[in-house]
């Protein structure tokens, strides 16, 4: 542990220059007095480590002294795929894995390519998370993280919706994350997918499982996401939706849908388009949000339904019984 953390001080400084003892132990998380422990040690082993005092100074290297200790190992490796994720990274147990990753990438790289590569990290950000949700953190993601990454089958409590929970060992083949939202894919009986925050309980087995060499992560997910739509969106709604919807004041649900297959508007403005459903309370709920920037033609009794629950709010608002 010691080592790695000398050796990510010895990067930093390689990497960005004059750093204080403060900003030192910011990036290693570590106290400064730790900081200046370490800074001793590397200094004992010839390292040309120096501090310029004042306000302005810092520890730094000597100018044009390099190391070449910058082997990544295989799971830092690994982890520069969540590069662009460092939040689930961390929430995988992988957050210091790929820190000591990225540093040991800039160290290696020449001047020229590590600000190109900052230039990048600076302007481009992927936040996975919809809006106005909170963050999905299962509590055995990291558990279940381990798993995968060693191919180790896995003893999980799954529970599930109004039915006793479930326990049953699986072999874990990959995570995803979906709009925020983790699911472990995993061998029973067949290719299953489990919500990750539906897992209450994981055992991880001692033997290690070989893992199927044709199995494509990507396109089982691809395969799996179209056949769950097909089910969960079992009927289909006529609408119309007036340019301020179609316009992206709304930024989810079936003007979502609509934009993908919405024909030229009528002579007012005004699109009429199919969208699918999963049955009509659902549905009931998610026109009403649009309010009168969305009208539901097809079918009737859904229609109905709406007109139902508008004059019920129209009723309360107006002050009748409740």
């Amino acid at each position: 542990m010691r080592a790695a953390r000398l050796l990510s001080l010895l990067l930093l400084l390689q990497t960005r220059g004059r750093l204080t003892a403060q900003e030192l132990a910011e990036e290693l998380d570590v106290s400064v007095r730790t900081v200046y422990r370490d800074v001793d040690s590397l200094s004992s082993a010839g390292v040309p480590v120096y501090a310029d005092r004042g306000p302005t100074g810092g520890y730094q290297l000597l100018d044009g002294y390099r190391t070449r200790l910058t082997g990544l190992t295989s799971t830092e490796a690994g982890a520069l795929a969540l590069v662009g994720l460092p939040d689930q990274a961390a929430e995988l147990g992988l957050g210091t894995v790929l820190a000591a990753a990225r540093l040991k990438l800039d160290a290696a790289l020449p001047p020229s390519l590590r600000e190109g590569a900052h230039h990048v990290r600076d302007r481009f950000h992927l936040d996975a998370p919809g809006w106005f949700a909170d963050a999905d953190r299962p509590a055995q993601l990291p558990a279940l993280a381990t798993a995968v990454w060693e191919a180790r089958p896995i003893r999980i409590t799954y529970r599930r919706y109004r039915q006793p929970d479930r326990e049953s060992v699986v072999l874990p083949l990959g995570l995803v994350l979906k709009a925020g939202t983790w699911y472990l894919v995993a061998e029973a009986d067949r290719t299953r997918t489990y919500r990750a925050n539906r897992i209450s309980a994981v055992e991880i087995q001692d033997n290690a499982f070989p893992r199927p060499p044709d199995f494509d992560l990507a396109a089982y997910w691809q395969r799996w996401s179209a056949e769950f739509q097909s089910t969960v969106y079992k009927g289909e709604a006529r609408i119309r939706v007036s340019p301020k919807a179609m316009g992206g004041i709304f930024t989810s649900g079936p003007v979502v849908a609509a934009k993908i297959r919405a024909p030229e508007p009528g002579p007012d403005g005004w699109r009429e388009v199919v969208v699918p459903i999963e049955n009509h309370v659902i549905a009931q709920s998610d026109f009403l949000r649009y309010g009168p920037e969305l009208e539901v033609l097809d079918p009737p009794e859904l229609r109905e339904s709406i007109v139902g629950a508008a004059a019920e709010m129209i009723r309360m608002y107006r002050g009748g019984e409740r």
